[in-house]
């Protein structure tokens, strides 16, 4: 599983030209699940999400967590993070687990944020064709995989 996280003032998420999920201060969480993913590793990547911490302190170092900062998440789920281009010019997706497994493990990582670490989650609509929104802040944009 691998997450890019980038640290925004603001995120969106559309299809269809209808806004689906949309946050103020927080991360943006692109998601993707590999074969072999299990609940193990989302638990780890889950906990390590929302306790990053990556927000700016009174002292201005990055030194708070979401919570610390009434942040929100927007989780998008994104095969193509396991894209191979070693080969060619055109990526292989067979490292992207099955659409029914990784949909599986995306919800269940998106409640885990929700239930466990009290984090306001909004989302994409797996699968679908979507438009992201979102005005980076700093820019801290982080890659954490397990």
């Amino acid at each position: 599983m691998k997450l890019v996280i980038q640290r925004v003032q603001h995120a969106e998420v559309e299809v269809n030209n209808k806004t689906v999920g949309k946050i103020k201060k927080g991360f943006l969480v692109l998601l993707g699940v590999t074969n072999g993913d299990t609940e193990a590793n989302a638990d780890y990547l889950a906990k390590k999400l929302c306790k990053l911490r990556v927000f700016e302190d009174e002292n201005e170092r990055m030194n708070l967590a979401l919570n610390d900062v009434g942040g929100e998440l927007l989780i998008v789920s994104q095969f193509t993070l396991y894209a191979n281009c070693s080969d060619g010019n055109r990526p292989s997706f067979t490292d992207a687990a099955k659409p029914d497994e990784a949909e599986k493990l995306y919800e269940y990582f998106c409640r885990k944020c929700e239930e466990e670490y009290k984090i306001h989650v909004e989302k994409g609509i797996f699968g679908a064709d979507m438009k992201v929104n979102l005005l980076n802040d700093g820019p801290v944009t982080i890659v954490i995989e397990k």
